[in-house]
């Protein structure tokens, strides 16, 4: 089996596989104690899907991915914590507040610590990697960027969403005449991103989806590249005879 493998997810599809794949490195490392430290699993997550909910910043991308992988994650739902409440969104809909995006109290505990994180000039990825450490996570995480890279859904009836508003707020009914990466091609890899994939006997791209999980993160300045020169990249497919698998 490869020792370092490096993986590019997005959402429920991916986290499934980066739980397989920790999964088969943990049951090779309690028959080759030896190997332990050879084997490692890197994921590089979108962060397309970013947003600003409630006021504070809401990684779905990334805390998906945490969640599973800490073996917290509402494996029913796909989304969320296990066993957690909503006392906190109700208290918004008392309010008035529009409360389409459904967000569990210890989740928003997540975001809320990432939120005046970054408000104090830490990096998403540095974030992020505390986070990891906090829940116990073995992977590393990378987020994709350090940016903000939204990525725009454009309408049909000429209307350019942000992509919670297109996927949640009015749930994937518009149709879709294009989806905007400017800013994705405008940024940068997170640190380490480019070294990760370089560095991996194995890049895997995740089943996750081609076109706002994968796309955005191969829009990135140089990981198209990485890729292309890298002697080994395995993509795994969503979609199979037509359908969309997760």
């Amino acid at each position: 089996m490869p020792v370092r493998i490096t993986a590019l997810a997005g959402g429920v599809g991916g986290a499934k596989l980066l739980v397989g794949i920790d999964r088969a490195f943990r049951r090779a490392r309690n028959e080759d104690p030896a190997g332990q430290r050879a084997r490692s699993l890197t994921a590089i997550v979108n962060t397309g899907d970013d947003d600003t909910i409630y006021g504070v910043h809401v990684s779905p991308d990334v805390d998906i991915v945490t969640y599973w992988l800490a073996g917290l994650a509402d494996y029913r739902r796909g989304w969320g914590l296990r066993d957690d409440t909503f006392h906190a969104v109700e208290a918004f809909g008392a309010l008035g507040v529009e409360t389409w995006f459904n967000l569990g109290d210890r989740d928003l505990a997540v975001c809320l610590y990432r939120t005046e994180r970054l408000r104090a000039g830490a990096a998403l990825s540095a974030v992020t990697e505390a986070i990891r450490r906090a829940l116990g996570v073995p992977t590393r995480i990378l987020p994709m960027s350090d940016c903000l890279v939204p990525t725009k859904i454009e309408t049909a009836d000429g209307r350019t969403l942000r992509f919670q508003e297109y996927f949640v707020k009015e749930r994937q009914a518009p149709e879709v005449s294009g989806v905007g990466l400017a800013a994705a091609r405008a940024a940068e890899p997170a640190p380490g991103v480019l070294e990760a994939i370089a560095q991996a006997d194995v890049v895997v791209v995740c089943p996750s989806n081609p076109i706002v999980s994968v796309a955005p993160i191969l829009a990135l300045r140089g990981v198209r590249d990485a890729l292309e020169a890298h002697p080994k990249v395995v993509a795994v497919s969503p979609i199979v005879a037509g359908a969309a698998l997760k």
